[in-house]
């Protein structure tokens, strides 16, 4: 991805799941890995910080689009499937972080686990605090450890999970379409958060590629 270019923001007319890259052929996987080997090498040996905090910074510039070009189509647990996956999640808190931070807090509150302490939003979280939140792990991507920041992104799927399928129960005598809905949000959630599980297991072992 370029360091810096100047035009209109893309910003997705459909929901953050529904994006797609250009194609699935053997050469865009190639790519796809190449670029997220390089772009994460890159940002963590800058010392400076200065790339990281690009790289943080690239959707709400930039749009989700030229991310979508190179990764959108990689498998799931890998190094440039994972990357996508935090950059939806940080799409989906930037564009609603309203809905972010009430389903968040109503899967805190249900679920019977520790997902809200690894995840280590603040209690209860405002949707500038899930926003604040979401960046920092990110940026644990390109400056820490990248299998803890991993699983924190998957333990804020969880509580995510829990408050979606909850939140889906309440509405769903009075509005159903918006339980349905809720409820597809939360099987989407409940993926990335294996993929992302699966992803930090992998790179602890030298295997995320």
């Amino acid at each position: 991805m370029p360091e810096q270019f100047h035009r209109p923001v893309r910003r997705p007319s459909a929901s953050f799941d529904k994006l797609v890259g250009a194609s699935d052929s053997a050469e865009a996987q190639r790519v796809a890995h190449a670029t997220a080997s390089a772009l994460l090498t890159r940002a963590r040996d800058d010392e400076s910080g200065e790339s990281a905090k690009r790289l943080i910074a690239f959707t709400s510039e930039h749009g989700i689009d030229d991310i979508a070009e190179l990764w959108a189509t990689a498998t799931a647990v890998s190094l440039p499937g994972a990357l996508w996956r935090l950059y939806l999640l940080q799409l989906a808190i930037h564009t609603d972080p309203q809905t972010s931070a009430l389903l968040y807090e109503r899967g805190r509150v249900e679920l019977a686990s520790a997902d809200a302490v690894v995840a280590g939003a603040p209690v209860p979280a405002s949707p500038e605090e899930l926003v604040a939140l979401i960046d920092t792990i990110l940026r644990g991507v390109f400056q820490g450890d990248f299998a803890v920041a991993l699983e924190r992104a998957a333990a804020f799927c969880r509580v995510q999970v829990s408050g979606a399928t909850h939140t889906a129960d309440d509405y769903e005598a009075t509005e159903p379409v918006r339980a349905t809905e809720l409820t597809a949000r939360a099987r989407r959630l409940h993926t990335y958060a294996n993929d992302l599980s699966a992803a930090a297991a992998l790179w602890r072992v030298g295997g995320l590629t």
